[in-house]
């Protein structure tokens, strides 16, 4: 299928956004909830699948239950200019972190990265699953067990946790990464799960028991904040969790004149 070759910029830091400049005819394709907002001459379809498939009903849903697997709704929703003169479509980071412009042609055409990175495309990147077939990645990979495979010659955007490390890997060159860091990788790098070897440093160290190595060549993206890491700690200082509140301790805070405000009791 012919890609859509678009132009786009980035803004924003810390919480950044996408906004993607489409010619008459063009299109993007965006995860479901990404689009932040639209020209009016922006037609939205939501579609099974990428809305890359060609063919019938049953190759789209072939396309669909693709990425059902890797984790990732049925339907993605597909942004067309729909007017006679340029328009702009901007699809916005879940979380703080870098949104990351990948040129698909000049990485071999194929780009393996975690279920929940992608952001959006060029009409035409078609997005599948790339399991890997080791058996130690699938019985302790994690998030790394089953991931997106963008494939294509347009770009794609990809949206890495925290601070963002790119980095090319000579070969036979081996980094050792906790699984939910890895972003990105081409294919060419061997990806495979190990054990820690110590029990004392999975238990005590807070690390886990395994590990994701990446073996060169070919380019890779680390995260520094992973969404579930995030999501942990968050978790764990969620009051109605059982965590700790902020102001906990604080004799202006919740510990002691709050409760007094508050009564003590339940309304």
């Amino acid at each position: 299928m012919a890609m859509d070759v678009v132009d786009y910029e980035i803004f924003g830091s810390e919480m950044q956004y996408v906004e993607v400049e489409l010619d008459p005819g063009e299109a993007a394709v965006g995860e479901a909830g990404a689009m932040m907002y639209m020209q009016e001459g922006i037609a939205m379809d939501t579609v099974f699948g990428d809305g890359a498939q060609q063919g019938g009903f049953f190759s789209k849903l072939m396309g669909a239950g693709k990425r059902l697997i890797s984790g990732e709704g049925l339907f993605t929703t597909v942004f067309q200019n729909s007017g006679t003169s340029k328009q702009r479509v901007a699809f916005a980071a879940p979380y703080p972190g870098k949104i990351i412009p990948m040129n698909l042609a000049l990485l071999g055409g194929t780009l393996i990265c975690q279920k929940d990175s992608f952001l959006c495309a060029a009409k035409g990147v078609s997005l599948g699953i790339a399991f890997q077939k080791k058996l130690g990645v699938g019985l302790f990979g994690g998030e790394g067990f089953i991931m997106q495979k963008l494939e294509g010659e347009g770009m794609a955007f990809v949206h890495a946790g925290g601070t963002l490390m790119e980095r090319t890997l000579a070969p036979g060159e081996v980094l050792r990464v906790d699984t939910g860091c890895v972003v990105a990788f081409q294919p060419s790098v061997d990806f495979d799960i190990q054990f820690v070897g110590k029990i004392k440093s999975a238990l005590f160290g807070g690390e886990g028991l395994f590990f994701a190595t990446l073996r060169g060549p070919g380019k890779i993206w680390l995260q520094s904040l992973p969404l579930s890491r995030l999501a942990n700690r968050i978790i764990l200082s969620a009051p109605a969790a059982g965590g700790r509140s902020a102001d906990q301790g604080s004799i202006l805070g919740g510990g002691v004149l709050g409760g007094l405000i508050g009564g003590g009791r339940d309304d």
